[in-house]
């Protein structure tokens, strides 16, 4: 388990656990808000078969307190920076601050690494750039397919 101390703003503890046989249907299940799924995959399920036919990604799912209510995966690149992919909120539990203390917790623990963490999200997913940017990646100009690449530089 990743716990950072994070919380969301009903005051739930936010952490990150394994993905295994006692979480995953419901971490599947996960699914953004109609309006974001020209973003993000409609359902967390995709990205469990991504890190399940992958080297490179790792699921996790996100908690608040002892409820699943999203996905996020990690993986590293060959240039040993790390990278943050496949993150989705369940629509019905949006707008408390989640996404934020999932991020929080992700990077804090990548950090330790000391490599630089990355991302990507598409241009006209403003929300996305305006939480990654309120927590301090920047864009680098890169584009992943059609997405813009921010950093967090190691600290």
């Amino acid at each position: 388990m990743i716990d950072s101390g994070e919380h969301d703003r009903s005051g739930r503890r936010v952490t990150l656990r394994p993905v295994g046989d006692d979480n995953w249907r419901p971490v599947a299940d996960v699914a953004p808000r109609d309006d974001q799924r020209a973003f993000v995959a409609a359902l967390a399920a995709r990205y469990l078969l991504l890190t399940a036919h992958s080297d490179v990604w790792t699921s996790l799912a996100v908690y608040a307190d002892e409820t699943v209510v999203g996905h996020v995966m990690w993986g590293v690149d060959d240039d040993g920076s790390r990278w943050i992919g496949g993150m989705v909120i369940d629509a019905a539990e949006q707008g408390r601050g989640l996404g934020r203390a999932t991020v929080r917790t992700l990077t804090g623990w990548l950090a330790e690494a000391g490599h630089p963490i990355r991302l990507s999200y598409h241009p006209d997913n403003t929300a996305a750039a305006a939480l990654y940017t309120s927590l301090g990646f920047h864009p680098t100009g890169a584009m992943e397919d059609d997405e813009l690449v921010a950093e967090l530089p190691p600290s």
